[in-house]
């Protein structure tokens, strides 16, 4: 999730309110036990690293499969729903979405074997920076001069078959729209590998638990993950994760960048508005 600039609504973030002795019940019994799966299996992840990493290099035959099993066992401690529409493409490629919230890193992972691009800021985060390094997060510099070096580290990561994904509108949203996709990585795509080159866009829609704002799960601008969290914890009946695989475009349809993130861009917001009914 690479984010150059914070997008801001020109509407306040849903307010969260104080928490009651149940809210906060439902907090301790969904958090504490998805606190021990995520960080006892991210443990456990870095020692099968030590192991994988000087056999295979590059290559995860078996740490991807705990990623998954963390963002799978997510969605049944929260009692959110995770349905999928489509299928996501098999061997080298990569795949693109729109972004919304934190709650998208599980939600993409839980379906498919993939590894995110990031900003370099991320990984100085406590937990979820963590997190990221561990499980073999691309972290980009966000330096223009520093392009054709971020160009040559996706295409030795998609070389060793790594499935990458990012998010390219550049930052979060309240899940309600999609905005424009930035070209600038989709350079890494064309060239000489143009040609064997698939990128699948995904269309990534919540649905707010009943009675709240539409934009529950949404988490942009100056908003704080903490409270975010404890909301999604202490909801009654948490609400529902979509993700629409749309068919792989082949890069080489494509004439230059732009034309490919504008293509991309469509898909991805026409996949959007028909799952939440609006005009793409």
């Amino acid at each position: 999730m690479i984010v150059a600039d914070t997008w801001h609504s020109q509407n306040d973030p849903p307010g969260h309110g104080k928490f009651g002795l149940a809210d906060w019940l439902r907090i301790v019994a969904r958090g504490l036990p998805l606190g021990l799966i995520t960080f006892g299996c991210l443990g456990l992840l870095v020692l099968v690293r030590l192991i994988e990493r000087p056999i295979f290099g590059l290559s995860r035959p078996v740490t991807p499969h705990i990623t998954q099993f963390v963002c799978r066992s997510a969605f049944v401690l929260l009692g959110m729903k995770h349905r999928v529409i489509g299928r996501p493409i098999r061997g080298q490629g990569a795949v693109v979405a729109n972004h919304s919230s934190w709650l998208d890193i599980f939600a993409l992972n839980a379906r498919q074997q993939v590894y995110f691009v990031s900003k370099s800021e991320v990984a100085g985060w406590p937990g979820i920076g963590w997190l990221a390094r561990a499980t073999g997060t691309v972290f980009i510099v966000r330096d223009r001069r520093r392009a054709a070096e971020q160009v040559g580290l996706f295409r030795d990561r998609l070389a060793a078959g790594h499935q990458l994904l990012f998010f390219p509108e550049g930052t979060s949203t309240d899940g309600r729209q999609v905005l424009p996709f930035k070209p600038t990585l989709f350079a890494a795509f064309l060239g000489e590998e143009a040609a064997t080159q698939r990128i699948q866009p995904v269309s990534v829609v919540y649905h707010a638990p009943e009675g709240e704002d539409p934009r529950f799960y949404g988490w942009w601008g100056t908003m704080d993950f903490a409270p975010h969290l404890l909301t999604a914890l202490a909801a009654r009946r948490n609400g529902t994760v979509e993700l629409v695989y749309h068919p792989p475009v082949n890069v080489a349809d494509y004439p230059d960048r732009k034309a490919l993130a504008k293509a991309l861009e469509h898909i991805v917001r026409t996949g959007h508005a028909e799952r939440i009914g609006a005009t793409p």
